[in-house]
């Protein structure tokens, strides 16, 4: 099948069928590379953490909330991205490392909004400004950090730079305890090693896009017809 027949078909597909929420939706927006397509899992009025079940994809409760822990934004990742060995590598060269690995997941997103949106399973674009550099027991784990397209206050903020230091401490606290339970030794090791800024988010997704490329290929076809 020629590139051409794959895009023909995809394209087919596409209004036939429900798209996957990671394989068959694109990263960007067409026509504006200064945005993001964000399918968002969860919001803040959620007590149940909910997951895109990579399979089928549908959206699926990985697990209640068990504890006073909510995240503070819309959360959730950006179509056909993969954390694999490219970024790794990225990551490893800048602290100085040779031991991470990429968790195996599409790069996560928090979407900062006015808004009051209230239920997740939904798309949105979004304006990356920045992300933390995240480690999750020795795997890569970047969370980028994203304002809702055309929000009438978020969008101001051109830069994480720009963003209130009680936003980003809320959500670096957030991911430094979303995991641990009270009282227990056995809590994985998460480390925020850097927060950085809207140009370094755009490389961190750059390197997503094509770890998603070197792991599925063209648009995710072979996951769609499930070929070896």
């Amino acid at each position: 099948m020629t590139t051409v027949d794959a895009e023909k078909l995809l394209k087919y597909i596409s209004k036939v069928f429900k798209p996957h929420p990671w394989h068959g939706l694109e990263a960007r927006p067409k026509g504006d590379e200064s945005l993001v397509n964000a399918y968002i899992e969860i919001v803040p009025t959620d007590r149940v953490k909910y997951e895109i079940d990579k399979d089928s994809g549908y959206l699926m409760v990985d697990r209640p909330q068990k504890f006073s822990n909510i995240v503070p934004s819309l959360y959730g990742f950006i179509p056909r991205t993969y954390s694999g060995e490219k970024l790794a590598k990225y990551t490893n060269d800048l602290l100085g490392r040779t031991d991470l690995v990429g968790d195996s997941d599409p790069l996560d997103l928090c979407v900062l909004t006015e808004k009051p949106i209230t239920h997740g399973d939904l798309l949105l674009k979004a304006v990356p400004i920045g992300g933390f550099r995240m480690l999750d027991d020795g795997e890569v784990d970047d969370k980028i950090i994203a304002v809702l397209k055309d929000d009438p206050i978020y969008s101001m903020w051109e830069d994480v730079s720009a963003c209130p230091e009680s936003v980003i401490n809320s959500l670096r606290h957030y991911f430094l305890t979303y995991k641990e339970i009270p009282g227990s030794s056995e809590n994985q090791k998460i480390e925020i090693t850097h927060t950085y800024s809207r140009k370094e988010a755009e490389t961190i997704i750059a390197l997503g896009c094509e770890d998603y490329q070197d792991k599925y290929g063209f648009v995710g076809l072979d996951v769609i017809f499930n070929a070896d």
